[in-house]
């Protein structure tokens, strides 16, 4: 989840390198692995490195993109004796969705759902770490907040980004090549050498949504913008200091969380003034809060990700949209404060200029004859057609996954499934052309595979800790972080108490048990499976982290 411009506080955080017991050297992206043999593939001899001896070494793990979740993989990486990592982004700096940072905008995830804490509480990269880096851990202890605000959460990551030795910025990845004689990737920067890696971890995020109806007059530069720029666009109505002055009629699309935040700003901003009409249009039958129950937030655990890694992938297709609930709605406490400023502008009888249309389709807009747009609508359970006119309107319709460009010379050598999507293991390893022995692993690009909670944050350091611990036992014959075996008291699929059923023409989609797996989350029978058995998998939209 990156735009320009970036919108970090204007106070300037102090980017000393954390202090809390940990002696680090300002060099510590580059610990040299060259005199670690390389483990061998499974099954197979320890091969000889060639690139082992040569003048500039390759890089064990680069990272391309630096979100949050890149950001925790370099974080976690970092300080890990014998490993060569960094990681590269284009921006000048870190940014984290800044036309979406609305004052008072909060974190749908806990604080220990930072960078690295639900795997080293311990690390000097922590949200902790870094309130203890400005002096501030009194004030928020006192603050008993449980949930950041997003500029702060957004600020903790730059300063984090800003202080790691592994993080380059200004470092535009334009093309990654495989080099079948020395077995390596290389990255390519315009102006620089290629980098050289034996291990690839694509983070470059999603990207706005626009529905059909809308792509053309986005195009041309119409009243039209997608909420990702609601805060940098200059023609939005958030960028305004006074929305009354340019717009009579604002439309906002799509109910999800950024949706509820933007008809709640604009709410907000409106104060007790008549004007300008505000509409908010779903195609979503209610206006339903997201789930939120403690044996709801379950399916935000690693056990649950293992569950649905296993089974079929025409099944996971068919559940993932059926969860939307668990990872597309808005929170409770964002439509309260929608209802809450409602009820206020009523005080002293005044009825507030609102509609709330649920159930809407826009099936086309267009420029209106007098400026604006002229949205078609249906109501899909009465039936109504209708036509809406508006100035401007605002795009709360989700993020998806995006296939890289530069990714285009790797094409033929990586192994799609049968809708073109990546086939995706349990570590997150793409699946590649066996000739091809380096890895290609992704994050937030596996919905498919990997089931509502890719996006969310709250899975972010267990899965680049997953990552680190795969590359980790390659390169070194280790992993470095310890992960539960158990992190959800749900069982998801067959009870460990239950006999499975011994008939053959009974389906047992589940996989292995949870209690038979690593605590890496690795089936340890899954690389040797033939590859009929391994399920083939496929990916559909998902909105800004839904849980973020």
């Amino acid at each position: 989840m990156s735009l320009e411009p970036s919108t970090t506080s204007d106070r300037a955080p102090d980017f000393r390198t954390p202090h809390l017991g940990v002696p680090r050297s300002h060099d510590s992206t580059v610990h040299d692995s060259t005199t670690h043999p390389r483990s061998a593939p499974h099954g197979s001899a320890r091969q000889p490195d060639p690139a082992a001896n040569h003048p500039d070494p390759p890089y064990d793990l680069v990272g391309v993109g630096l979100g949050p979740f890149n950001l925790s993989l370099a974080a976690l990486a970092d300080g890990v004796d014998g490993l060569r990592s960094v990681f590269l982004d284009a921006k000048p700096e870190f940014s984290w969705h800044p036309g979406l940072l609305i004052d008072g905008a909060r974190m749908q995830v806990p604080f220990l759902a930072d960078l690295v804490s639900l795997v080293d509480p311990t690390s000097p990269w922590s949200f902790l770490a870094y309130l203890r880096e400005q002096d501030r851990l009194f004030p928020f202890y006192f603050s008993e907040q449980w949930h950041l605000t997003r500029r702060e959460y957004q600020d903790y990551c730059h300063w984090a980004a800003s202080a790691l030795p592994n993080c380059r910025f200004d470092s535009p990845v334009e093309a990654v090549r495989w080099d079948g004689r020395r077995r390596l990737f290389h990255v390519e920067i315009p102006g620089q050498p290629p980098l050289l890696a034996r291990n690839l971890v694509l983070g470059v995020g999603t990207e706005p949504v626009v529905p059909a109806a809308f792509t053309a007059l986005l195009d041309e530069g119409g009243p039209v913008l997608h909420s990702e720029d609601y805060l940098v666009s200059p023609h939005s109505p958030g960028t305004l200091a006074d929305p009354t002055d340019n717009f009579s009629d604002i439309t906002v699309v799509g109910s999800g969380q950024s949706g509820a935040e933007v008809f709640l700003d604009l709410l907000r901003r409106r104060g007790s003034s008549t004007g300008p009409r505000l509409r908010w249009i779903t195609r979503s039958a209610a206006l339903a809060p997201m789930e939120y129950s403690k044996l709801g937030l379950e399916h935000f655990t690693p056990d649950y990700t293992r569950y649905f890694h296993g089974l079929p992938g025409t099944v996971r297709d068919t559940l993932v949209p059926s969860q939307w609930q668990l990872y597309k709605a808005a929170s409770a406490e964002t439509l309260a404060a929608v209802h809450d400023a409602l009820y206020d502008r009523t005080t002293g009888g005044v009825t507030p200029d609102v509609e709330i249309v649920p159930g809407t389709e826009i099936h086309s807009a267009r420029s209106g004859p007098c400026g604006g747009l002229e949205l078609r609508c249906a109501h899909a359970q009465s039936g109504a057609d209708y036509t809406v006119r508006t100035d401007v309107a605002v795009l709360a319709t989700g993020y998806a996954a995006r296939r890289p460009a530069l990714l285009d010379p790797l094409l033929d050598l990586i192994d799609w499934d049968d809708q073109d999507r990546y086939r995706v293991d349990l570590n997150h390893r793409v699946e590649l052309r066996p000739d091809v022995t380096a890895g290609l692993y992704v994050q937030n690009a596996e919905l498919h595979t990997h089931g509502v909670g890719t996006p969310d944050l709250g899975l972010g350091a267990h899965r680049a800790a997953v990552i680190l611990n795969a590359v980790c036992a390659d390169r070194l014959g280790r992993s470095v972080h310890r992960l539960p075996t158990r992190t959800a008291w749900t069982t998801f699929g067959r009870p460990r108490s239950a006999d499975p059923v011994s008939d053959p023409g009974i389906l047992h989609p589940d996989g292995p048990h949870p209690d038979d797996l690593h605590p890496d989350g690795q089936d340890p029978d899954a690389r040797d499976r033939p590859a009929e058995h391994r399920h083939h998998e496929p990916e559909g939209h998902h909105p800004l982290p839904a849980r973020t």
